[in-house]
């Protein structure tokens, strides 16, 4: 790689845009004051966070395949780097919103994040995507899941039952459990049940 192409561009794959450097956003804002970002900007970087879920599902899957320690840092190797892009783009834009990406890209961005090995990240954008999703600017599945994430990580009980223990194929524990559904249907997720019966089906 030239010194010319190292220097134009970054871990997100993108090139500079230099009106990006030193913010978390380009300057641009809506209405109500929120970040927003140039129309051909936001396509890029839907295009990049789609492209490298893409390329993790590659990895992951040849990694079932040949399960081998090669194909296993292949995998940790694209995680880790998609974290790296990931941040870059969370610090120069806050968090990617389906709103100014679009849903597909937001949902591909979420992806990355829950994979990320580093749970200070993840809290950090777990805090964004709560305001986001109060605001309207993201899915409200979006926040489940990541705050069950965020909990089970910090040993605690989560709250919506999206984070299944792949040992016993189980939730991991859940609080005031008699109410769950309730919450579910709040975020917009379905039963309970319903998600277990679709994991075992493979779904």
């Amino acid at each position: 790689m030239s010194d010319e192409t190292r220097a134009g561009r970054d871990s997100t794959g993108l090139a500079h845009d230099s009106a990006c450097d030193g913010g978390v956003h380009d300057g641009r804002r809506d209405r109500d004051g929120r970040p927003t970002v140039a129309p051909a900007l936001a396509s890029a970087l839907a295009r990049e966070l789609v492209r490298r879920v893409e390329e993790e599902h590659r990895a992951m899957t040849q990694a079932h395949r040949t399960p081998t320690p090669a194909a296993r840092r292949r995998v940790d190797r694209c995680r880790e780097d998609n974290a790296e892009a990931l941040r870059t783009i969370v610090r120069r834009h806050a968090w990617p919103t389906a709103e100014l990406i679009g849903a597909p890209a937001s949902t591909a961005a979420l992806m990355i994040l829950l994979h990320a090995p580093d749970l200070d990240f993840q809290l950090a954008c777990r805090d964004l995507i709560a305001q986001a999703t109060a605001d309207g600017r993201c899915p409200a599945p979006h926040h489940a899941y990541i705050a069950d994430h965020c909990a089970v990580e910090l040993g605690e009980p989560q709250f919506y039952g999206t984070r299944v223990d792949p040992a016993t194929m189980r939730p991991y524990p859940v609080r005031r459990p008699g109410t769950l559904d309730e919450r579910r249907r709040d975020v917009g997720l379905a039963p309970l049940d319903v998600q277990m019966r679709t994991l075992r089906l493979g779904g």
